[in-house]
């Protein structure tokens, strides 16, 4: 198979390869701490443990890259999809089965083990809340920030040509039709007890059936950068080795690390006295999704902007989809029941709003755009829950309710001034061919 343009040769090779370095030994503390158990504390750990998964990350992006050089279309799709989260799979799985492990030490609903503390099942579910509204509150936005800020510049001899909005190509009508199904669904769940494994059932089903439109996308050339570009220009037998070595490595890393970083992460907040809840809803997704977020932005900072927000969407489908859904299979394995992931207290309300915002963002973007300013509207009210809960103390729970009605009312009528838009997006995400949709 050919490799990709000699072009690639031009990148700064001398810090591609430290970088490329770098995520590999980044994960060698974490594995010293991980066999030797030395008595460190718990905020180092954590630290270590998180830079591992991160480094992990990167070369597990960096591997599926190059990857699409020698899969068919629609498999290296399916690996992509599952790849890009695979961290944030791997933290979250782990608060799943402790409290299915926890269920079945017990039979009681998921208890915490001591008093005062979260439970496992609620950890589970603010882990996934989290991760889901920091994709759309900092990554949809942050990529039309950077995008609008470069496109003021003068780029290689290029006279600034100021953009005030991001244009999908009607391709991405896919990604957004799925988006938008898996959405209304979700906003169901905070009407029941449980996640149950017929809602994973439906998620998963949703997820497959997304693949399998994905898989009739005509095959592309992948556009390569920094270490995966380096890569890319490697013999073909070489290469595969490489890869193949890289997705070794980096599941090795994340296997080992996920259960202690987790553990750590709570551990620590437990001695600092900062809420273990905050640390695993906030501080675990931004470690395990940061490699996306920084590819995404590069993709922006080159101007690929379409390319730059498709993929956070894209990211956006994976886990409101297959990582909803497969919580409760791992509790219920872990619980050895047929019992769904409890939703406890606040999570109920926390669902709640993750539904409402993945809603509001596809009424924005359901005529394949995204200005300047529905990128503030998005960054601002994200940032606006996110303070104005942290200050409220015992009015918590109000807030998200408030900030749950804002989104679904901002949505129902953005989606009722859009509606012809919204109709033919479900229309080509849904059935037309994508030789039609391919067309300028």
């Amino acid at each position: 198979m050919t490799t990709p343009p000699a072009a690639a040769r031009s990148d700064p090779v001398v810090r591609i390869r430290l970088a490329f370095v770098a995520a590999l030994v980044i994960a060698l503390p974490a594995l010293w701490i991980r066999w030797t158990e030395p008595n460190i504390s718990h905020g180092i750990e954590a630290l270590l443990f998180g830079l591992a998964i991160v480094g992990a990350a990167f070369i597990l992006s960096w591997a599926a890259e190059v990857a699409q050089l020698d899969i068919a279309a629609g498999l290296a799709l399916a690996l992509l999809a599952l790849i890009a989260v695979l961290p944030e799979y791997a933290v979250d799985f782990v608060f799943a089965w402790k409290g299915g492990q926890a269920v079945a030490a017990s039979g009681a609903a998921c208890p915490s083990g001591e008093p005062g503390l979260a439970s496992p099942c609620s950890l589970a579910l603010a882990n996934m809340t989290g991760a889901n509204r920091l994709l759309i509150g900092i990554g949809w936005s942050s990529v039309v920030f950077i995008a609008w800020y470069r496109s003021r510049r003068r780029v290689e001899g290029r006279e600034p040509r100021p953009i005030s909005e991001i244009r999908l190509a009607r391709t991405h009508a896919v990604e957004i039709a799925f988006l938008g199904v898996a959405t209304l669904y979700s906003l169901t769940l905070p009407l029941k007890h449980s996640i149950t494994l017929i809602d994973a059932g439906v998620l998963i089903g949703l997820f497959a059936l997304y693949m399998v439109r994905l898989s009739r996308a005509p095959a592309e050339v992948p556009h390569l950068v920094g270490p995966a570009r380096w890569l890319g220009t490697f013999a073909d037998r070489t290469r595969r080795l490489i890869v193949g070595a890289m997705f070794l490595w980096a599941g090795l890393v994340i296997v080992l690390c996920a259960e202690p970083f987790a553990h750590a992460l709570v551990s620590a907040g437990r001695d600092h006295g900062i809420s273990e809840f905050f640390l695993v809803q906030w501080l675990a997704p931004l470690a395990s999704e940061a490699p996306e977020f920084i590819i995404a932005g590069l993709f922006a900072w080159r101007l690929q902007s379409d390319t730059a927000l498709g993929a956070l969407v894209s990211s956006k489908v994976n886990q409101w989809t297959l990582l909803v859904g497969s919580l409760p299979i791992v509790f219920a394995i872990a619980s050895r029941s047929f019992h769904g992931l409890p939703i406890e207290g606040v999570q109920r309300l926390e669902l709640l709003l993750t539904g409402a915002q993945s809603l509001f963002a596809v009424a924005l973007i359901v005529n394949l755009r995204m200005s300047v300013r529905e990128a503030w509207w998005i960054f601002a009210l994200f940032w606006g829950q996110f303070i104005a809960s942290a200050a409220a103390g015992d009015l918590h729970e109000e807030v998200l309710a408030a900030t749950s009605a804002i989104y679904l009312l901002i949505a129902t009528w953005l989606l009722v001034q859009h509606r012809a838009a919204a109709r033919q997006l479900v229309r080509d995400g849904i059935r037309t061919p994508y030789e039609e949709l391919a067309r300028p």
